[in-house]
């Protein structure tokens, strides 16, 4: 071999460079485990101090509170230290292996920032009926590029307009500017706003304590993915991310001035059905009792603006219920007193000041649609805002009041995202609960003074993102720019405002697309399954090795083997890569697919020692003769993995990558270093390796299968299941995941062994006119609830809402676990994950899945028309790789619900059909190239015969790495989990179909097109 120092010393310096990556792992885990037990103690100790008994609820929420804030700031002291070389315990951190989320627990979150908003408000008249559906059918429609489907939709609507005209006020627009010179000024202007919010967001997740998290723009745009490794309190992120930080100060109405034209509101919407309220309107707005601090939450469905806020589909008032009724209703609420018991106290006691009322949380959609309705423009002030409080008044956070603000010329007396200097989080002495406290810049600070001055003796509202957290008195003018926002905060509650306060105002408004929350008892199950699938498969692969080509050649293939493992592992440390269960398993199956080369080789190499050379020239020419298929079928597996880098996301893109490099560093170790270590053991002595075992000697040697000759049967087979699925298309259709359709997965762990079909009864009356599946998940105690009930509803607390519809239809089964436990995904039973995919999204990877697939074939058959020159055999592989696709898409319609373990055509499976494309093709690429040979070395022998001699000839070859990948695949298949089973049974099921597509779908179509144009030229 040629190049043999070269060889040596690239592989020496792998190994260093692998070592070296490899080593921040255990630095990183060695320093972790001393923060974790330092945490641990200090944690036992002092939540000792609230509740000696271990057991108790209230113990284990201290000790986990303390625990993970002591284990943070543990970590946050040793940051800047040295602990490796000279290199920080943040630059190690940076430098290792993570593990990914379904590994160890934490969130994903794809959040749409809205551009929509970004360039309406560069607009000179934001409120333009044509620009707004521009704006709205570029929302919908624009894909990567908003600003281009807005322009492009808004000269269509305007013909001739000058969008200089309309965005004149946008910095670096000149009157005069054509339209061209404007689209990009915007697109460069919406691009910065973008990244500021992205950086914006950013600076909030590192002030929430997130350790190590991944924020980063993705193609769409104004699309943002990020993954937060070990969040146990999701919510607080949902709210923290979704805060666009717009505060406000307002004026306020006095309510009494305001209740005649709100019974007026009230008769013309009554139902007749009841008599209309008249409570009294009183001054005092608090009880002598104190609130006690409500979970954040708890809020009502319209907590936001009710004029400005989106409109969302209202639920119907209550049937009987007048808007007085509710507003001004007797409900009883329970509040908490000063002895710290509970009393009970009329909603109505709440109302006075700028509290118009007070409403039941079921109740403020009903109120939100009146008071928005064309009456309500007729019969209030135009200068009233309603906005309710951010949180409810009572015990329970059901009961929220709807204050009365006053704007000016529509807009607050005081409002810049930015006029805050400074904010803190301080503790109020009196009533034991936390405020923030806060400092303006000079400008805002003026303007403060004169609202107060203005206002002596009457009530201003804070209002933080159209919620009102407070509307107090003001006793007299307040200078120098202080202000503060009381209401009964916990403390995690007054970081978080502070964190959004001093990190600025978001420029649009931010949904989240979709999510998925993973409890880390689910990913501590997920390591040990992938561990426990990977160490039996090496196993198996190192023993049927071994017992098919004997010792020592074998253990040279293992030896590659194990040296593929390191590579992949020191390279993906060295790209500061994520290693998911997906990813695992990727490494496992490309230690089947590694083996491939091997087996060409060895094969090749019996084939030269059938043929009398001694084992150092067969070996030689086994290794010569091997390459070009070698190479062609890494290729073309490489092609599908870097389609999948390209249009996978989250952990497929993980899967990819890792098969990706494995791919590569298999390659080398089968090809060059394999064939070093044979040299140097042959340069010793004479060897005398038969590359067989008693069991392999005579193997499939000599066969004489017809295998065209039996393509008439194939096909009348293949025609037969081709048809069977087109019906079962028509009628059974297939079972689309939430990734492609929308919605929401639950999975939910019992204590008890379930039945699917008694879960699924629970529950179907609890989403209405939506879809429910129920699944067992890895065993008959977990399975996964999956629902599209309001997929399209945006609203805040949607997902809470579904939660509790979840938690009611499973409490009989939950053995009186509470709500609370109910949802904390680090608890080993109740929800221990859930995911949840928007409509947009799914649009898109549905797009993406498509084309993903598209470009695989295509690509694919391309290269196969390069290296061949031939259209026979880039046809021949082309449609072998449509019907293995189309034949597993239709087992997967024909059995889904069938077979137990889901069936779902979603993003993993769109990756198993890749895959198998991938691998198909090796066997493909492994016949062709030897019936190219037999062509050359046999020009004037019937083709007929010489496809079927290479058909034979090649057989052990398919058989083996078809055995070994189907081997490894069946292992991961039984210990991999329930979240990739899917998956590895679509790549099961695909690698032994694409084996026999390849002979019988592939050759015969090359073989039909081959004699079409050998026809054609005897003419």
């Amino acid at each position: 071999m040629q190049s043999k120092g070269f060889i040596r010393v690239i592989t020496v310096l792998l190994v260093l460079v692998c070592l070296f990556y490899l080593s921040f792992s255990f630095v990183t885990n060695s320093v972790e485990n001393d923060a974790a037990a330092s945490a641990a103690k200090f944690a036992a100790t002092e939540a000792a101090k609230i509740n000696k008994d271990k057991a108790s609820d209230a113990y284990r929420n201290a000790y986990d509170s303390i625990y993970d804030r002591a284990y943070a700031r543990n970590l946050k002291d040793v940051g800047q230290e040295k602990v490796y070389m000279w290199y920080t315990y943040n630059q190690v951190r940076e430098k290792q292996i993570g593990l990914g989320l379904d590994l160890k627990g934490g969130m994903t979150v794809t959040l749409q920032i809205s551009v929509a908003d970004i360039v309406r408000s560069k607009a000179q008249n934001p409120l333009d009926a044509k620009l707004n559906e521009a704006l709205a059918f570029a929302s919908q429609n624009a894909g990567d590029d908003f600003v281009g489907a807005f322009c492009k939709k808004y000269e269509e609507l305007v013909p001739g307009v000058r969008l200089a005209q309309k965005f004149i006020t946008v910095e670096g627009v000149n009157a005069n500017d054509n339209n061209s010179k404007v689209e990009g000024i915007l697109r460069e202007k919406t691009r910065t706003d973008v990244s500021r919010s992205v950086n914006l967001l950013r600076e909030r997740i590192d002030r929430f304590g997130v350790i190590a998290p991944n924020i980063k723009e993705m193609q769409r745009e104004g699309q943002i993915l990020m993954e937060l490794p070990g969040v146990k309190e999701p919510e607080r992120v949902y709210k923290l991310i979704q805060t666009s930080a717009r505060l406000e100060f307002y004026a306020t109405y006095d309510a009494r001035n305001l209740q005649s034209a709100f019974m007026a509101l009230s008769s013309e919407y009554a139902s007749g059905k009841g008599n209309v309220a008249t409570a009294p309107v009183k001054e005092e707005t608090a009880p002598d009792v104190d609130a006690a601090p409500v979970a954040e939450t708890a809020q009502p469905e319209a907590a936001a603006a009710v004029e400005e806020a989106p409109a969302k589909a209202p639920e119907a008032a209550p049937a009987g219920k007048s808007l007085a009724e509710m507003i001004w209703s007797n409900d009883m609420m329970t509040l908490e007193g000063k002895d710290g018991k509970d009393v009970q106290v009329p909603a109505a006691q709440y109302v006075g000041g700028a509290c118009i009322g007070v409403a039941n949380e079921s109740d403020t959609a009903a109120v939100n649609r009146i008071i928005r309705s064309a009456a309500a423009k007729r019969l209030l002030p135009t200068d009233l805002k309603c906005c309710w409080s951010v949180k409810g008044v009572d015990k329970k956070g059901v009961y929220f009041q709807l204050v009365a603000l006053r704007t000016s010329n529509g807009e607050a007396a005081l409002g810049d995202a930015d006029m805050i200097d400074n904010a803190s989080a301080e503790l109020n002495q009196f009533s034991g609960s936390y405020e923030i406290s806060m400092t303006m810049n000079n400008d805002a600070a003026s303007k403060w003074a004169k609202l107060t001055r203005d206002n002596i003796g009457k009530q201003v509202a804070i209002v933080l993102d159209d919620q009102v957290y407070s509307f107090p008195t003001v006793n007299t003018a307040i200078e120098g720019g202080r202000s503060s926002i009381t209401g009964n905060f916990t403390v995690e509650e007054a970081n978080d405002l502070v964190n959004v306060l001093t990190g600025g105002g978001m420029s649009a408004g931010v949904s989240i697309v979709s999510h998925t929350e993973i409890g880390p008892s689910l990913g501590q199950q997920a390591i040990e399954a992938g561990i426990w699938s990977f160490v039996i498969a090496l196993i198996l692969l190192m023993i049927y090795m071994i017992s098919f080509y004997g010792f020592a050649p074998a253990m040279v293939a293992n030896m590659c083997l194990v040296l593929n493992l390191f590579f992949t592992l020191g390279i993906l440390a060295s790209f500061q890569a994520v290693l998911t269960l997906p990813g695992i398993c990727g490494i496992v199956l490309s230690l089947g697919m590694a083996v491939d080369a091997n087996v060409l080789i060895f094969e090749r190499t019996k084939e030269e020692l059938r043929a009398g050379k001694n084992v150092k020239a067969a070996l030689a020419d086994g290794y010569k003769n091997a390459f070009s298929a070698i190479f062609d079928s890494n290729l073309t597996s490489v092609i599908t993995a870097i389609i999948l880098m390209v249009y996978g996301t989250g952990l497929i893109k993980g899967f990819a990558t890792t098969l990706l490099i494995s791919i590569i560093c298999s390659f080398f170790t089968a090809v060059f270093i394999s064939r070093l270590v044979f040299e140097a053991l042959l340069k010793k002595k004479e060897r005398t390796y038969t590359f067989t075992t008693r069991f392999s000697r005579n193997f499939l040697t000599g066969t004489r299968v017809d295998f065209l000759g039996q393509t008439k049967k194939a096909w009348t087979v293949i025609a037969a299941i081709t048809v069977v699925i087109i019906v079962s298309f028509f009628v059974r259709g297939i079972n689309k995941g939430i990734d492609f359709s929308g919605g929401r997965n639950y999975v939910v762990q019992f204590d008890h062994a379930v039945k699917t079909d008694d879960i699924t009864t629970k529950l179907m009356p609890m989403f209405p006119d939506a879809s429910v599946s129920v699944i067992t998940v890895d065993n008959d105690s977990r399975v996964r609830v999956s629902t599209n009930y309001k997929i399209n509803d945006n609203s805040d607390n949607v997902d809470q809402e579904i939660m509790q519809k979840l938690y009611a239809g499973l409490k009989d089964e939950l053995n009186g676990m509470s709500y609370d436990n109910f949802n904390v995904k680090d608890e080993h039973h109740g929800v221990v994950s859930s995911e949840m995919v928007g409509p947009s999204i799914a649009d898109d990877m549905t797009r993406g899945a498509v084309w993903s697939v598209l470009l695989s074939l295509v690509a694919i058959a391309l290269y196969i028309l390069l290296r061949f020159r031939d259209f026979s055999f880039s046809m021949g592989a082309l449609v072998s790789l449509a019907f293995t696709s189309f034949v597993i898409i239709g087992f997967y319609s024909l059995f889904w619900g069938v077979l137990p373990f889901s069936m779902e055509i979603d993003q993993q499976f769109i990756a198993a059909i890749l895959t198998i494309i991938g691998y198909a093709i090796n066997d493909t690429v492994v016949v062709f190239d030897r019936i190219r040979e037999m062509v050359g070395l046999y020009p004037k022998q019937n083709r007929r015969d010489v496809i079927n001699k290479s058909l034979n000839t090649t057989l052990t070859r398919t058989v083996m790495t078809s055995t070994t990948t189907v081997l490894v695949l069946f292992v991961i298949f039984l210990l991999g989990g329930e979240t990739i089973r899917g998956f590895v049974f679509a790549m099961l099921f695909g690698v032994i179909l694409g084996t026999l597509s390849t002979i019988y779908v592939a050759t015969p179509v090359a073989y039909s097109m081959m004699r079409r144009k050998m026809a054609k030229k005897s003419k």
